[in-house]
């Protein structure tokens, strides 16, 4: 499809958040003319997908006021809590633009739409032996790159990650592929267990959960979850709080033993490149390195639920609230949008 010059517009389709709780798909006209003169691309959508934490929280109108520029994602319209267009995982082919981006499978950080023009520079190829279905996973394998480079684990290390979601087992995934890091994942949903079988890393409800841990990750965006990451970090262990609680707040029994056991907590937010790795990685080079490890087939057992974006504001609602037995939701555009 060549949108200039023949056709300078094309009719769009986009999933909008008109108040919270209520999804809507809504039509536009798509300016095209600045694709053949801008270095711009055309991206005819393939697939997508929720990021249930971060969606969850801005389809419910739990984004905080004083959030509301930090959490705006990079082709967001309209502003919290509605109506906007929200969202930042999409992988498409390039229909038009330059030669050596066209008819290939990209991946960019755009809301859920059929059709869209964005700058060349804000698409990365899919690399080889990265299928499209598959490449939904990069923006949360982009955050368990992030959160991996904050928690630093060595040879030698044991790793719990508290919340068994996405984001969750991505993070388990890398931290296993540490020489010696002995890695497992606590979580209420024994629905999930069979996830981890599959990429061998061990599996357990809170309750049996093992202490005296090197590392701590939490990604559960629970209050209890974090609370037990404290009791299950060794003295002096490292704690990661990977989860995003929008406007909820939490309670932590900070005037007990934290202080002598000298536990160490730390944020971690894909927003900025780690401090560990800033000078030498970009935005760019981040996504790229994410990419890359999507090339390992037993990454498709997180694909617990399909949609196709047509059902968006009919399904996007039970996925909002309900996590149980839920992985990634991927999204499957039309053929002929």
């Amino acid at each position: 499809m060549d949108a200039s010059p023949n056709k300078p517009t094309l009719l769009s389709r986009s999933f909008w958040i008109e108040e919270p709780g209520i999804g809507a798909i809504r039509s536009s006209e798509l300016d095209c003319s600045n694709v053949k003169v801008a270095e711009e691309v055309l991206i005819q959508a393939r697939f997508g997908a929720l990021s249930r934490g971060t969606e969850s929280c801005v389809f419910q109108g739990r984004v905080p006021e004083t959030e509301w520029t930090r959490m705006r994602c990079p082709f967001q319209e309209g502003d919290f809590p509605g109506p906007v267009k929200y969202g930042y995982i999409s992988v498409g082919r390039v229909l038009d633009g330059p030669a050596d981006l066209t008819e290939r499978d990209v991946f960019c950080l755009y809301p859920h739409q059929t059709l869209y023009t964005v700058p060349a520079s804000a698409v990365t190829p899919l690399p080889d032996g990265v299928p499209a279905e598959r490449a939904v996973l990069a923006a949360n394998m982009e955050t368990a790159v992030n959160v991996i480079w904050d928690a630093a684990p060595v040879a030698g290390d044991t790793v719990t990650v508290v919340g068994g979601g996405v984001l969750g087992c991505l993070i388990a995934y890398l931290a296993k592929r540490v020489p010696d890091v002995a890695v497992s994942v606590v979580d209420p949903d024994a629905l999930k267990e069979t996830i981890y079988q599959s990429i061998g890393v061990d599996f357990c409800h809170p309750d049996k959960a093992q202490g005296g841990r090197d590392i701590v990750i939490h990604t559960s965006a629970t209050e209890a979850g974090l609370r037990l990451c404290l009791t299950l970090a060794r003295d002096e262990g490292r704690i990661v709080e990977a989860s995003w609680y929008g406007d909820r707040e939490v309670t932590l029994p900070l005037g007990q033993d934290f202080h002598s056991r000298r536990l160490q907590l730390i944020g971690s937010q894909v927003g900025m490149v780690s401090p560990a790795k800033r000078s030498t990685y970009s935005y760019a080079d981040r996504m790229a390195l994410a990419l890359g490890y999507l090339t390992d087939p037993v990454l498709d057992t997180l694909f617990t639920h399909e949609i196709a974006f047509d059902d968006l504001p009919e399904r996007l609602p039970e996925f909002a609230v309900n996590g149980s037995g839920v992985a990634c939701v991927r999204i499957r555009y039309p053929d002929d949008t």
